[in-house]
């Protein structure tokens, strides 16, 4: 396979990836702030764009913190090189350039998720804007069906390997903005808001009914992190990345013959946090945790760019 394609491959995954999560976020929040007694308002949403690192680049535009002002920033615009609109213009320019590798199903679904967006001014009221998240989120996980069913080839997994680190991505800083950020001073831990910012949190990654099944002792902060970073049973957990990341590398290894760096800081990683526990990431501070996942994630994907020549 070609470098070039396999870049692509990748970073199709990455985008529709970080399209989906971003999605989820905007459905998420906008619940948070509707929820009548709290008192979440502007923190919800500035929380939302902090997640996605887009705090900076809104406040450029000069917009007053609205959910419709944010909301059209993470959705649609054009200013915003991580919204859903950029995400999936990049998703679809990179699959035109690889159709060929691709499945029938899965170009169908980036186009149709991009078709939905392409031409729109605003998302709407909160009605509109939620039915445009449903939209987006079905054509998301149609793409994944369809990835599912193409070939076990060096083109499935390239994209699987996009995804995979993305999504650890995402989570990890997900949960560093709850953990370090979203509670407002004065407020207590443990209180309704802090209950319903985790209840946000695990809803956005679906993890709702899988913390359910999980743990009988109530909401708790220490528990939502144990599943969702070291929790390899729980899809979007940073175990599971980690685990996922390692095999993909492993399987195309296997079928190239090329490893080297990134196959070495995957297992690495992947060894860390199999012996890590919670307790211990919280005693050592999970900020530090995080941050410092977020940035070996960066790490790796530079490694993989250069095990694979992508540039």
């Amino acid at each position: 396979m070609l470098s070039r394609t396999a870049a692509s491959l990748y970073w199709i995954g990455r985008y529709v990836e970080r399209a989906e999560f971003t999605a989820r976020l905007i459905e998420a929040t906008m619940r948070l702030d509707s929820l009548s007694h709290t008192p979440a308002g502007a923190g919800a949403w500035e929380s939302a764009l902090a997640v996605v690192a887009a705090d900076y680049g809104f406040a450029i535009t000069g917009e007053s913190l609205t959910p419709t002002s944010v909301s059209r920033y993470l959705t649609l615009s054009h200013d915003n090189p991580s919204s859903i609109r950029a995400c999936l213009d990049a998703a679809r320019g990179n699959a035109r350039a690889v159709r060929t590798a691709l499945s029938r199903e899965a170009w169908e679904s980036i186009n149709r998720a991009w078709l939905g967006v392409r031409d729109r001014a605003s998302t709407g009221g909160q009605g509109a804007t939620l039915a445009l998240i449903d939209s987006l989120k079905a054509e998301a996980r149609g793409f994944e069906g369809a990835l599912h069913r193409m070939l076990r080839n060096e083109a499935s997994h390239f994209v699987r390997l996009g995804a995979a680190v993305e999504r650890g991505d995402n989570t990890a800083r997900l949960i560093d903005v709850k953990y370090h950020l979203l509670l407002p001073e004065g407020e207590k831990v443990g209180g309704v808001l802090d209950r319903d910012q985790w209840t946000t949190i695990l809803q956005t990654v679906s993890a709702v009914t899988a913390y359910r099944w999980l743990y009988r002792d109530g909401l708790t902060a220490l528990n939502v992190a144990d599943l969702l970073i070291l929790r390899g049973e729980m899809p979007r957990s940073l175990a599971a990345s980690c685990d996922e990341v390692a095999m993909i590398l492993t399987n195309i290894g296997k079928r190239t013959g090329l490893q080297g760096e990134a196959d070495r800081l995957a297992r690495l990683r992947q060894t860390a946090l199999a012996r890590a526990t919670t307790r211990n990431i919280i005693n050592g501070g999970l900020h530090e945790y995080l941050t410092a996942f977020i940035a070996e994630n960066a790490r790796l994907d530079q490694a993989i760019g250069a095990q694979f020549r992508f540039a």
